[in-house]
């Protein structure tokens, strides 16, 4: 049995034109998979630009936090010197025209506030002396350097106004 000649060229071009859907439709989905694979490359550039500067301002806001860190803790002395800030005290009752009448350190306690732990030393410093140049004692106090760690928590004045009672603690840092 022979096999017309129509035939075979109606077979051949049904197979061909299989051949070529087939073709066709690969390469449709691998048309449609690049510009998907495309898409997600160009959020990803703009994620990455996006989460580049979070990322620089992240670091920046660390570095200035760690700054202000360093800034808190200078401010705050490792240890607190009763002969230092004896000194510093009658340094400074001596320039306001008061008299210190007494100056007892007591043994630092700890405390802590929140995650830091202080070294607290409460002092109470009775002065006498002109009204005003007690208010310029405990003024100097509160604005000197040297007492930046230091919080004032009572002033008694006596009737007269010659003499005063200033209790005060002095902060620390312990790490």
């Amino acid at each position: 049995m022979r096999i017309n000649r129509k035939v075979v060229l109606i077979v051949i071009i049904v197979v061909i034109g299989i051949a070529a859907g087939v073709l066709f439709s690969m390469y449709s989905r691998q048309v449609a998979d690049q510009k998907d694979l495309d898409a997600k490359l160009d959020r990803a550039r703009v994620l990455t630009v996006s989460l580049t500067g979070q990322k620089k301002d992240a670091e920046d806001k660390l570095a200035s936090a760690e700054s202000l860190l360093e800034q808190s803790r200078a401010k705050f002395p490792t240890s607190v010197e009763s002969i230092e800030y004896g000194e510093y005290l009658f340094d400074i009752a001596e320039d306001c025209g008061v008299t210190l009448e007494s100056l007892k350190f007591p043994t630092p306690v700890e405390k802590k506030v929140g995650s830091v732990t202080y070294s607290v030393v409460s002092l109470s410093l009775p002065v006498s002396g002109p009204l005003d140049n007690i208010f310029d004692f405990i003024s100097t106090i509160r604005t000197d350097p040297r007492f930046a760690s230091t919080e004032l928590k009572t002033v008694n004045l006596d009737v007269g106004g010659t003499r005063a009672i200033i209790t005060l603690d002095i902060y620390g840092y312990k790490g």
